[in-house]
């Protein structure tokens, strides 16, 4: 298996429901900016409507870093569009809702389960030139948290503008990074 950090986001083409309207959305229409694929397995489910609701509520904070937020799942654009109509978490949502019924963008992603019809829990973010600086893929049990996802987004846009620091774990915007070199070597 090919290491897929720094890989670039394949070539698609997807229909989507975004506020409120049926568009489509290709791999030209996200690069050029900072963007996260949040793949989830199925509208009307349990554990997903909690990590769209938090997503969600933390979009204000991905936007003012210029990060757009793309959910993904095997559904069609219509079945997201009903879901955003009957569920109080998932009208909260203001960001595209990407539909993926023939699963080509999750299996070029490695996150979709052949014998369901379904993607894991698998979230990308990418750099505007359309590489992967994150990945982490979950099992469907196992929801995530936006705000970890978001001090990562934090991270990854903080290495990119400086490139001779890095940030140690747990590194939040504002906090101390370190600088590679010699000096440092043995001392940490």
């Amino acid at each position: 298996m090919a290491p897929i950090i720094n890989s670039y986001i394949p070539e698609f083409k997807v229909n989507a429901f975004h506020n409120g309207e049926f568009k489509t959305i290709t791999d030209k229409d996200v690069k050029g900016k900072w963007g996260i694929f949040f793949f989830y397995p199925a509208d009307f489910t349990f554990v997903c409507p909690t990590e769209l609701e938090d997503m969600a509520e933390n979009y204000a904070q991905f936007q003012e870093l210029g990060i757009e937020v793309y959910s993904v799942s095997t559904d069609t654009h219509f079945v997201h569009k009903a879901w955003h109509d009957e569920s109080p978490s998932i009208k909260k949502i203001q960001y595209p809702m990407l539909a993926d019924p023939t699963g080509a963008l999750s299996r070029a992603l490695g996150v979709y389960i052949e014998e369901e019809g379904l993607a894991y829990r698998g979230t990308f973010l990418f750099n505007p030139e359309g590489q992967i600086k994150v990945c982490e893929i979950h099992d469907n049990g196992i929801g995530r948290n936006a705000s970890e996802l978001l001090r990562k987004a934090e991270a990854a846009k903080f290495v990119a503008e400086n490139p001779y620091e890095v940030c140690p774990a747990k590194w939040k915007k504002g906090e101390k990074t370190l600088k590679p070199g010699i000096d440092l070597v043995g001392k940490i």
